[in-house]
């Protein structure tokens, strides 16, 4: 046996999510560099540890038993490594995150130096939709959590990071009709919706909602990146966060119909329950979000200003 604590991690984070794209999402690796990890560790064993039927990852009774020892090992070492940096005087600790879906486009960068600057804090930052997201606060299982509408309970403090702006967009293959009246638009517009829970899909309902604007519902989807696809594809049109289409739009595969009442805003906020007192880690990542937001922003986020 010769295996890594790298192949450890990558072998955990399948099992935990029954996914190999989650758990290089969740890793912040590609999903070739994760395959080829457990791969590698897979061939140290004579007996499957994993077996994938279709794209559906099935964990075998063997794999569920190394899955629980890898943990243990994982554990110890991070032990070992919290105890040699908090004798040098090193910042340790663990920062438990829950981020709404689309907030993946922004909370790593609010983390990355932090992290950099402190090896001794161990993230886990969980990628969920708005109710998961709710529901960690209210059980007091995360540090902070990223959302872009403040939930009415429980009772959070805040900062804000940035602001949400959302669009109307369409795959760039079609052609919208050409309506001056917004109602009379939207009735013409099939469209393309997030699931029950989800914040985006929150906003996008109050907009219709508050305009009086009946619309012709096409599709409901589970994440924003299956939404983006499917109005790429042509399906459909929807109501986007600018922040997750970026690259769709510089490249000319989707666009933007502009609306008086668009684009609709929302603050980005990383939140935390009233009152919780914070442990070191989370002390310092506050007063380091606090004192850099503004630079981040500026060096991260300035093309967002041009929409």
């Amino acid at each position: 046996m010769n295996y890594t604590l790298n192949q450890l991690r990558v072998f955990v984070k399948v099992v935990e999510n029954k996914s190999i794209t989650k758990a290089s999402e969740e890793l912040h690796l590609t999903q070739p560099a994760v395959s080829i990890q457990l791969k590698n560790f897979q061939n140290q064993f004579e007996i499957p540890l994993i077996e994938i039927v279709g794209k559906q990852v099935y964990v075998t009774d063997f794999g569920q038993e190394v899955a629980e020892a890898a943990t243990k090992i994982i554990e110890q070492a991070n032990e070992i490594n919290y105890k040699s940096l908090a004798y040098k005087g090193s910042l340790v600790g663990k920062l438990n995150l829950t981020i709404v879906s689309t907030g993946k486009y922004v909370m790593p960068y609010f983390l990355s130096d932090f992290l950099s600057e402190n090896p001794g804090v161990e993230l886990n930052m969980d990628v969920t939709n708005k109710s998961k997201v709710v529901e960690s606060l209210k059980l007091n299982e995360v540090d902070f959590s990223l959302v872009s509408i403040l939930p009415k309970s429980p009772k959070v403090e805040g900062i804000k990071l940035l602001q949400n702006k959302l669009y109307l967009v369409c795959s760039s293959k079609l052609n919208p009709p050409k309506q001056k009246n917004m109602k009379k638009l939207f009735e013409k517009l099939p469209l393309i919706y997030r699931e029950k829970g989800s914040g985006t899909r929150q906003s996008m309902e109050a907009f219709l909602q508050d305009n009086q604007i009946p619309s012709i519902k096409k599709l409901e989807l589970t994440s924003n990146e299956a939404v983006k696809q499917a109005v790429l594809a042509g399906l459909g049109y929807s109501i986007m966060p600018l922040i997750g289409i970026k690259n769709e739009l510089i490249n000319g595969q989707l666009k933007i119909i502009p609306l008086k009442k668009m684009p609709i805003i929302t603050d980005w906020q990383l939140i935390w329950s009233k009152g919780k007192m914070h442990s070191p880690a989370a002390k310092a990542l506050l007063s380091f979000i606090k004192e850099k937001k503004q630079v981040i922003v500026d060096n991260q986020f300035s093309w967002y200003e041009e929409y």
